[in-house]
């Protein structure tokens, strides 16, 4: 018969059990707090249309010019609709959005030319766009261009008959002239082309056509084409503008909107669809 009280059997017990339990906590394996990538090692994200997070100001500014370039009637290149002479003239606003573009102009033109006062040529000029406006609010059809020409030509009636001179009536237009070219050119130098940030988003491309080199020259013809358009208006009108000959701005001024616009509008229409692919085609 055993001496061995029960606490003893207990002690031997849990010392028979102390390499047991040293054993296995030598055979799990250590875990280790997870390492943090640092410096060059770090991953960096990157957009689903493989450009870094650094190009989300271009995503902005595309996806904003291509949201205008829709409203303002370019919505037939994204679409792949017909390019025909009703395309375009819809992307200038229709028969009414030309009239309401052009007559305000040629109005203070004609009136300016036969009477040669100031305040009279402005008056009916302002009259003129007042006049389409309410047509529009009458109709209940969309004032948008309206008010904008009406708020530019009020705004340049304005600037005019506080200075006293005709030709101030045109200092409005020639500022947007430079702004617009300016912008135009810098994208061009930074290659970031305005015209390929509106048309990449506007086609669903995204920045994607940035990393071939023929849409990306094709985009920088393009804006570079634009930029000249401007470039042209302020080589033309600004020496009218100085030599304050205002009949000769008011028609160089109609003669080098509308008709070159329109044809460059095609032009661009045209190279964008070259340039990129169609829906259809990307989906098959």
């Amino acid at each position: 018969m055993s001496d061995a009280t029960p606490s003893d059997d207990a002690r031997r017990l849990d010392t028979e059990r102390v390499p047991d339990t040293q054993q296995e906590a030598q055979n799990e394996p250590q875990s280790t707090p997870d390492a943090q990538p640092s410096g060059s090692d770090a991953p960096q994200e990157v957009a689903d249309d493989g450009t870094p997070p650094s190009d989300g100001a271009a995503d902005a500014i595309g996806a904003s010019l291509a949201a205008a370039a829709r409203r303002s009637g370019l919505a037939p290149v994204a679409d792949r609709s017909d390019l025909d002479g009703r395309a375009l003239l819809g992307a200038m606003g229709g028969i009414r959005g030309l009239a309401e573009t052009i007559l305000p102009g040629l109005v203070f033109l004609v009136v300016y030319t036969f009477g040669q006062n100031v305040p009279i040529s402005l008056a009916a000029s302002v009259g003129v766009a007042v006049i389409f406006t309410i047509v529009r609010l009458i109709g209940r059809s969309q004032v948008t261009q309206a008010v904008a020409g009406l708020i530019g030509v009020g705004a340049s009636a304005i600037l005019a008959l506080i200075t006293g001179k005709g030709s101030d009536n045109f200092i409005l237009g020639l500022a947007l002239d430079a702004v617009y070219g300016a912008a135009m050119l810098v994208s061009v130098l930074v290659r970031w082309p305005l015209i390929g940030l509106a048309a990449g988003y506007l086609m669903g491309d995204g920045l994607a056509w940035r990393k071939e080199r023929a849409k990306r020259r094709a985009m920088q013809l393009l804006t570079l084409c634009w930029f000249a358009l401007f470039a042209a208006r302020l080589v033309v009108q600004l020496p009218l503008y100085f030599a304050d000959n205002v009949s000769a701005l008011a028609i160089a001024k109609l003669i080098m909107g509308v008709p070159l616009y329109a044809p460059l509008l095609l032009l661009s229409w045209l190279m964008v669809r070259a340039v990129f692919p169609s829906k259809a085609d990307v989906e098959g």
